[in-house]
């Protein structure tokens, strides 16, 4: 199974992942790989900022389109600061939750937020 390295810096521009539709580039860029079978290294180097709306459109959906078991055997993430660490174990840690049963995950935070469908 062939390596890749997906450098994040190189396909944001620049060192601030704030943004849900730079998070979306990089998933396309990983989903690709990983559809290909190729095993994904995911290079945070000379990255600065990070967000999770950025972690959760680049790496939280990813837990939509493939088994958990598949990314934790293709997925690794190398050059990120601990305490961006930290907010992808949070990212990860919700995905998994929304996408193992997403129409309850939904209906509760309508619930929580007082929203109803009349």
């Amino acid at each position: 199974m062939e390596n890749v390295k997906i450098k994040v810096f190189n396909i944001v521009g620049n060192g601030n992942c704030t943004l849900p539709e730079d998070g979306e580039k990089v998933f396309e860029v990983i989903k690709k790989a990983l559809e290909n079978d190729k095993k994904v290294m995911i290079s945070f180097k000379n990255v600065t900022t990070i967000t999770s709306a950025f972690l959760n459109s680049a790496i939280g959906k990813l837990y939509g389109s493939f088994d958990e078991t598949m990314l934790k055997d293709h997925l690794q993430v190398e050059d990120m600061a601990v305490e961006d660490q930290i907010i992808l174990k949070r990212v990860v840690s919700g995905a998994k939750l929304y996408f193992k049963d997403s129409k309850r995950m939904i209906e509760s935070v309508k619930e929580i937020l007082g929203e109803d469908d009349e």
